[in-house]
């Protein structure tokens, strides 16, 4: 049965480290869908209840349906290209996040941490391994990319995540930019310190890397990392059955 990784389990939410790839923007997209939909039905709702209360000519239940064709244009306009944009980048990080899965699960001693918080932006995955550290912000754009190109705030965003995980890790990080779909002109090179990558080339690339950390040291800079995100996400406790129900009075 194949895993859904719409909604986390009971793991994911209690372990930071353990979440998995395109958690978070995938919650958005699954959020904004519920919210329209509860939107339009209370719209549409009200508005057939005012027309059989007042009437199907009354100025309310008229002005009632041009507010409803008002909520669907903007919904339309703006709420579904936005709900499409974040579900397009859930799944480019849901790729990316299930090859560097057949890299930890290769047994050569890399982690893989998806979908990480640091209190200051979200990281969408970090690997650490023999070659070292690395974070990888993924773009899901159809292409084609030029390298020289690339946006200077995606490149900040990049350096941004990785000083974040030198500081906990206390280890160098190199950051790549991963693009899930797109075919980029330059594969590899850099750019102000950031390395592009095509998603295809991006296992092989890790693999190929000469060795810099030893076990103990990628081990060590997983529990600094694991410590960090457990502090800012510690694990929720459930309520006990004697405190489910109404509140008692004070």
């Amino acid at each position: 049965m194949p895993l859904d990784r719409s909604r986390p389990s009971a793991r994911q939410v209690q372990d930071p480290t353990a979440r998995t790839p395109g958690q978070h923007a995938r919650g958005i997209v699954r959020r904004l869908r519920m919210r329209t939909l509860v939107t339009l039905g209370v719209l549409a709702v009200a508005t057939a209840l005012l027309g059989r209360a007042e009437g199907w000519r009354h100025p309310l239940f008229l002005g009632s349906e041009v507010g409803l064709l008002v909520a669907i244009f903007i919904v339309s306009r703006y709420v579904l290209p936005l709900v499409d944009r974040h579900d397009r980048g859930a799944t480019g990080e849901e790729r990316v996040g299930g090859l560097l899965e057949e890299l930890s699960a290769a047994g050569e001693g890399w982690y893989v941490v998806h979908d990480a918080t640091l209190g200051n932006g979200n990281v969408d995955h970090i690997v650490m391994g023999p070659a070292g550290v690395f974070t990888v912000e993924t773009k899901s754009h159809p292409g084609p990319v030029r390298v020289a190109r690339v946006h200077g705030a995606v490149l900040a965003q990049a350096l941004s995540q990785r000083r974040a995980i030198e500081r906990v890790t206390g280890e160098r990080v190199d950051p790549l930019l991963v693009y899930s779909r797109a075919w980029v002109d330059r594969p590899l090179a850099r750019r102000r310190g950031v390395q592009v990558v095509p998603a295809g080339m991006l296992l092989s690339h890790l693999q190929r890397l000469p060795a810099r950390l030893t076990p103990e040291e990628v081990e060590r800079a997983h529990r600094r990392l694991a410590r960090a995100l457990a502090a800012l996400h510690p694990p929720r406790r459930h309520r006990s059955a004697s405190r489910v129900g109404w509140p008692s009075r004070r």
